[in-house]
């Protein structure tokens, strides 16, 4: 059985690591960048979710999400905006994200969440 694909656009290499790690041990296969920009100009893979911050260096999560939903080829996949941001709700419903996941973020929400949109 083939391995569920989430790639996660953090800017912050320490989230990287500690998402990575957990899906990791949950049984999927991880990408990562830290803006994000791959995965709205190369989809270099077809990820089966996304994991995008809002605020990244030299990127806007909130534009990339956008963009990705006006596209007839990535508008089907979830994204999920992880953000310490206070706006996050509005954020999210404007650039017509799935869901959200406020920072600092429990382990157990990152884990449900993640099972919730590749299942």
């Amino acid at each position: 059985m083939l391995k569920k694909r989430v790639y996660v656009a953090d800017d912050d290499p320490a989230i990287l690591e500690i998402i990575t790690m957990i899906l990791e041990d949950e049984g999927y296969e991880v990408e990562t960048s830290v803006d994000g920009r791959s995965l709205q100009d190369e989809l270099t893979i077809q990820p089966d979710l996304v994991l995008l911050d809002i605020r990244m260096s030299g990127s806007d999560g909130g534009e990339i999400c956008r963009k990705l939903k006006s596209n007839v080829r990535t508008r089907a996949i979830p994204i999920i905006l992880v953000s310490a941001n206070k706006d996050i709700v509005s954020i999210a419903n404007n650039c017509f994200a799935n869901d959200f996941l406020p920072k600092p973020f429990e382990i157990s929400d990152l884990i449900q969440l993640t099972h919730k949109y590749t299942s």
